[in-house]
């Protein structure tokens, strides 16, 4: 109530002042006489749109009555006002009749601005409007024009000026050609106008069918593509040329206005016309033109310094001088005026360029305001400074306000020609827009700049209404949000898509897949008259590098255009800001990254649990290899640390669990060789042959899914390595050290069973008939055998992997592994156990051989509680059993395994002198057992063998092993 009276107040003393207006002259007051009206207008027909308005005073009224006891002295009249504004325009018609005069003037004065802002696009072209470039000799020359202020002023303004304004004085449309001129150009430019963010009025409604094939939809097509190529020039001869932003400044106001203005009308009547054609309200292209709104918005932010230091020296050393001109001219000067218009003078006389170099703060809004002032003083209709009679004054201040704005108010003037935050309100058209950008790849590089508008939203709030502020900026940081997620997940397929291609593309280069080739040229050579028709010639990998023409564009050319248009826009800023946070598109795509890399090595693995399929280490190393070329191609596009994105990767992935806690490739391969391969071993399906270095499939009646051999040679332990790592591999031992823990709790058992005999046979070794009658009372004779086999091929199989390790690790850091090796060679013998052992830690942890296994030793501490049957892993468990089992119960290893040898050999010779068939079966290969033990131990020597046991009768032996084997094969 009190602002409607305050408006009609100002309203009568307007029209009883018969204060001039005219938009060209007097801009200020002319424009905020004309928001004024159209604020008043849209307030009420908001008012009249409330629904349960009567409701909301009446409760209003008795909470008033609640709180002070008596009711609110002006509900009588809001009621009546209420009532009254049932239908706003038409009342308000009735209302403005005494204020016809003063409208009607202030709006007829648009028709020098608004016909020139509303032209097609055509005219906009032959004139070249906003080109820098079509006259390079006045490329420096400063941008003027009469109408400053009015030339980036906005058509949607102009519009609701018009529209709304000649509703409520319409009878001037019928006596002034002018007025009805302005009136249809308005009509046919649009449909519907903005009364408050999302809440339209339809101009014409009722005639819709009569107006929606008028050239508006295609005039504003027209109009947006002539602005996308225009503001792409202007951007970049900005970007190559940033002192132009000094005389063209306004050029770059009205692009921006222009455009902004384009892209509200497309988004006002897309969300609220029903009738419309796809072309006309559909505009694919329309992020291109928003991309080039921001890069001249950023232009003007990064060269704000350049602007003000033109400005300066322009108000200083031009506007100064030719507005003292005109005041002396002036044949009538009342000294108020006279003192506001030397104060102008005085004003920009004192500017200078130091001004800007010490990064003083400029602020012009007391000048801006005592022109505003002038304005009214000299504007009413007996003043005595008339600025109708003075129009030139008039334009020149207008200039001169526009200048000082290039001085102190470049961001309000960026809010005021290109603020956008209108998207906020059309949540469901900006993210359609969004969509609609990524599906089309040639403009996908312009995508960005929808997360720049979402910095625009906070400019709609108002300090009046706080508690908006919060809704708004959760609006804005979830679409940002949102937004930077999807670009980053569509540049992340993209690459998956390249690194699957490339990994087909490497797979083909596997020496798998030689074989065919082969077969085919032995074929050729020899190949014999047959009825059926060869099979075609299978294509070389590298066909598909060869080009017949340029206009042959494969997928992945396809794919690679795409990605680079994308990451362009991911690149394009480091950072924003929304609403106090900061966002960083690069971190999007990276963590994106990470994640699919870990989904997509565990992918390669190709492990089926059902089956117990795996890919071979090799390949898999192949795959991974071709995915991070692709990786690191992807630093040419975007300015992110791929090496990062490798190391937080591959690094999880040498652990049980990634920080997920899904299972990596590490546990993967560790449960696959531990529960598939070594237990076919177990089984007699799989012997492990130490010349080859690899376990081998046995011919067996039930044949293996897999060769044993293609997981377990050199090669393949070594790809293995590559995968796992250091860190990976330590968890594949103590995996293998695990298994024979349990093996040896059960030994423990067995000897615990026997251990009267065996403490009666460690004092007998040198009686050999009473040995023999003891070797008799012992029990599980074969279990004990068949569990330390076990143990020796799983040793076997870990020897094999510290090997590959060993050898990958001297190819990446030799130096280092050369340091640990001689470290580890020269350690004392005297050395204490617990420092010794951590040398072996390390030395194991690089892969060398160590006396005592400290993997072993751990596994055994916590239990405080080639042949085909695999006989020759024997040697290996004994010595690496014994040195841990004495390490970790404090006893010399070399005594005990003296004593073991002396034990050991006096039962092999007594089996010398025995005659039957069955105590002497497999004697000699139990001869060269004993030899294999003391080749490999670290403890005992040869010499010591041969003091307690004939080398001769392991040289026939050797001799008789030799001969059975041949008759075998043969």
């Amino acid at each position: 109530m009190e602002f409607k009276d305050h408006v009609c107040e100002l309203l009568n003393t307007i029209d009883a002042c018969q204060v001039f207006f005219d938009i060209t002259v007097n801009f200020d007051l002319t424009r905020n006489y004309l928001d004024l009206v159209v604020t008043y207008t849209t307030l009420m027909m908001l008012l009249s749109r409330i629904e349960e308005r009567k409701a909301i005073i009446g409760l209003y009224n008795y909470a008033h009555e609640m709180t002070h006891g008596a009711s609110d002295r002006e509900y009588p009249r809001l009621g009546q006002m209420i009532v009254d504004y049932e239908n706003p325009l038409k009342k308000m018609m009735e209302e403005f009749v005494p204020h016809a005069k003063s409208l009607s003037d202030a709006l007829i004065s648009l028709q020098m601005v608004y016909p020139r802002r509303n032209l097609s696009a055509d005219q906009w072209r032959n004139a070249q409007l906003l080109s820098l470039i079509s006259a390079p000799s006045t490329m420096l020359n400063p941008a003027q024009s009469d109408t400053m202020p009015c030339e980036y002023l906005s058509l949607d303004t102009m519009e609701k000026w018009i529209v709304f304004g000649f509703i409520l004085c319409h009878a001037v449309l019928n006596s002034d050609a002018a007025a009805l001129s302005l009136w249809k150009l308005a009509l046919q430019s649009s449909s519907c106008l903005c009364l408050f963010r999302d809440e339209v009025f339809h101009i014409h409604k009722a005639a819709e069918d009569l107006f929606v094939n008028i050239r508006g939809g295609s005039m504003h097509r027209e109009r947006r593509k002539f602005l996308r190529s225009a503001l792409k020039e202007l951007a970049t001869v900005l970007a190559d040329q940033p002192g132009l932003l000094g005389p063209k400044a306004l050029f770059v106001f009205m692009a921006l206005s222009f455009a902004r203005d384009e892209i509200i009308w497309l988004l006002r009547h897309a969300d609220n016309i029903q009738k419309k054609s796809t072309d006309d309200f559909i505009d694919k292209h329309i992020a291109e033109l928003i991309f080039y709104m921001e890069e001249l918005r950023a232009h003007v932010r990064k060269y704000g310094p350049v602007m003000q230091r033109y400005y300066v020296q322009y108000l200083s050393g031009f506007d100064a001088v030719v507005l003292n001109e005109l005041v002396q001219n002036l044949s009538v000067c009342p000294e108020d005026e006279s003192i506001i218009m030397s104060s102008f003078v005085n004003t920009m006389t004192s500017l200078s360029v130091k001004q800007v170099e010490d990064g003083d703060v400029f602020d012009f809004r007391g000048m801006r305001l005592d022109w505003f002032r002038l304005q009214a003083y000299t504007s009413v209709s007996k003043a005595s400074l008339g600025i109708a009679d003075h129009r030139e004054l008039g334009k020149m201040m207008n200039t001169i306000i526009f200048h000082t704005k290039m001085v102190d108010s470049l961001v309000e003037m960026l809010v005021e020609t290109s603020d956008l935050s209108i998207f906020c309100f059309y949540s469901r058209a900006f993210e359609k827009m969004f969509q609609q950008c990524l599906e089309l790849p040639s403009q996908s590089r312009h995508s960005i700049c929808f997360p720049l508008l979402c910095t625009h939203f906070m400019s709609c709030t108002h300090e009046l209404c706080p508690e908006e502020r919060h809704h708004i900026g959760d609006r804005s940081l979830s679409l940002c949000n949102m937004f930077l997620d999807e670009m980053a997940k569509q540049a992340r397929n993209l690459i998956t898509d390249i690194c699957t291609e490339q990994c087909t593309l490497s797979d083909q280069l596997l020496p798998k897949h030689c074989a065919k080739t082969i077969s085919q040229a032995v074929n050729k050579k020899s190949k014999k008259a047959t009825g059926k028709k060869g099979e075609p010639e299978r294509e070389k990998p590298g066909v598909e590098s060869m080009r017949k023409n340029r206009l042959l564009v494969t997928n992945l050319d396809k794919l690679h255009t795409a990605l680079s248009e994308l990451c362009f826009s991911i690149n394009y800023v480091p950072n924003m800001v929304v609403w106090e946070h900061t966002f960083t598109p690069r971190e999007y795509l990276t963590s994106h990254l990470e994640i699919r890399f870990t989904k997509s090595i565990v992918g390669m693995t190709m492990y089926n649990q059902a089956t117990q399929e795996i890919a071979k280490p090799s390949e898999l190393l192949t795959s991974v290899r071709a995915y991070m070329t692709v990786l690191q191609s992807i630093e040419n596009y975007v300015t992110i640390d791929i090496t990062r994105v490798f190391n937080n990767v591959l690094l999880q992935q040498t652990q049980h669990l990634d920080s997920h806690g899904e299972p990596t490739i590490t546990s993967l391969y560790t449960n696959w060789y531990l529960e598939t391969l070594l237990r076919q071993v177990s089984n007699g399906h799989i012997a492990y042959f130490p010349a080859m270095k690899a376990f081998v499939n046995l011919p067996t009646e039930n044949e293996l899914t897999f060769n044993a051999e293609e997981y377990s040679d050199i090669s393949e332990m070594r790809s293995l390595s590559e995968l796992l790592g250091p860190y990976g591999m330590k968890f594949l031992s103590e995996s293998l050290m695990w298994h024979i823990s349990s093996q040896v709790a059960e030994l423990k058992k067995l000897v615990v069973d026997n251990v009267e005999v065996l403490t009666q046979m460690r004092t007998s070794f040198d009686k050999p008939d009473h040995m023999a009658a003891l070797f008799k009372k012992l029990t599980s004779v074969d279990s004990v055998l068949k569990r330390m086999t076990i143990i020796g091929v799983i040793l076997s199989f870990r020897s094999l992997a510290q090997e590959a390790l060993r050898d990958v690790l001297s190819c990446h850091i030799p130096f280092l592994v050369s340091s640990v090796e001689d470290f580890k060679d020269h350690i004392p013998r005297e050395t204490d156990m617990k420092v010794a052992m951590n040398v072996y830690e390390l030395s194991s942890a690089a892969g060398l051989p160590c006396e005592i296994d400290p993997a072993l030793v751990v596994a055994l501490s916590s239990q405080k509680s080639g042949h085909c049957n695999n006989i020759h892993c024997l040697a290996k468990a004994i010595n690496q059993i014994a040195a841990a089992l004495f390490t970790i119960h404090k006893g010399s290893i070399e005594d005990r395994l003296k004593e073991f040898l002396a034990l050991a050999s006096s039962s092999l010779l007594k089996i010398g002198q025995e005659t039957d068939k069955m105590t002497t079966r497999n004697r000699e290969s139990v001869y060269l057992l004993l030899d294999m033990i003391v080749q490999e131990s670290p403890f005992l020597t040869m010499d010591l063998l041969e003091s307690c046991f004939p080398y001769v009768l392991l040289r026939n032996a050797y001799h008789a092993v030799y001969k059975q084997s041949i008759s075998a094969n043969a």
